[in-house]
């Protein structure tokens, strides 16, 4: 079970999940390829045959962590939140409510726009800016937010025909004296 599983708020539901991309993994298995395979093959053909294996670890080390790193990069969207967490080790997750999420800006380079990934920014009210880098399917994550807030605010009671007719205040036009005091309209 996740974070985000374990994390949900009863009645809370999960609309929007995603990852990080897969390219987490193209720094190790480059390096891998280019680097430590042949140096473990060179060694395994010389008199440092007992050595051959420190590479393949090497290997297999980074390897892991860009896994372990991939699987413990959550991103979802709630009904009620939009939730951020990484890291096992140390751990950083952050959980913005919806009703305080300003913009949701995406960076996406050439290849993030080919293979589909890029960095989302969340703007919070206060100023808040949160970067998440190489999220998998930037604008479907964006997307769910802006449908989950779209419903949110369809099921809000429009609060404006709740103001008596009697407050309503009627401005003068342009070029005459503004009033010390507001007109109330008759009705």
């Amino acid at each position: 079970m996740s974070y985000i599983d374990r994390d949900l708020l009863p009645g809370e539901h999960l609309v929007y999940r995603t990852r990080l991309y897969w390219l987490v993994f193209a720094g190790p298995v480059l390096l891998s390829i280019v680097v430590l395979l042949p140096i473990a093959w060179l060694l395994f053909n010389s008199n440092w045959m007992r050595f051959s294996w420190i590479p393949l670890a090497l290997s297999a080390l980074l390897i892991g962590i860009a896994l372990l790193r991939r699987q413990t990069s959550d991103f979802a969207v709630t009904d009620r939140r939009v939730v951020m967490k990484r890291g096992i080790i140390s751990t950083l997750s952050i959980e913005l409510l919806l009703n305080k999420i300003e913009a949701i800006a995406i960076d996406q380079s050439l290849l993030g726009r080919m293979f589909d990934y890029g960095d989302i920014i969340v703007s919070g009210s206060g100023g808040t800016r949160e970067l998440f880098r190489r999220i998998q399917a930037p604008f479907e994550f964006r997307r769910a937010v802006q449908s989950v807030t779209t419903e949110r605010m369809e099921l809000m009671p429009f609060r404006a025909a709740a103001i008596p007719s009697e407050m309503v205040y009627r401005l003068r036009s342009p070029g005459t004296s503004v009033p010390r005091q507001p007109e109330r309209v008759k009705q």
